[in-house]
């Protein structure tokens, strides 16, 4: 399997396809989350010291904190897979 990588703000990018959930920070669960993952070694800020909007579950274990929005994340995920469908015409766009 390749690997996928999403650009997730601020000059970071994660691989995608190792992502198990993207949630909101907002709630208890969540926060207990984050909490018990600090205290393990197991957080990755990725929010280059803005306010968390996402918090992604990885399949390692580890929790990624984002900057950006989960309907962000997922829109982009979606944008990106559905420009590979079209082979390379997104290319076009950019360059």
């Amino acid at each position: 399997m390749d690997t996928e990588l999403i650009h997730i703000g601020f000059g970071n990018v994660l691989a995608i396809n190792r992502v198990v959930a993207i949630v909101s920070p907002n709630s208890a669960p969540t926060k207990r989350l984050i909490q018990e993952s600090k205290g393990a070694g197991r957080v990755i800020d990725m929010t280059s010291g803005r306010r968390t909007k996402a918090v992604l579950v990885m399949d390692t274990g580890n929790v990624v904190l984002a900057a950006i929005a989960p309907e962000t994340i997922a829109r982009r995920v979606g944008a990106d897979r559905a420009g590979s469908r079209d082979g390379d015409s997104w290319r076009e766009d950019v360059e």
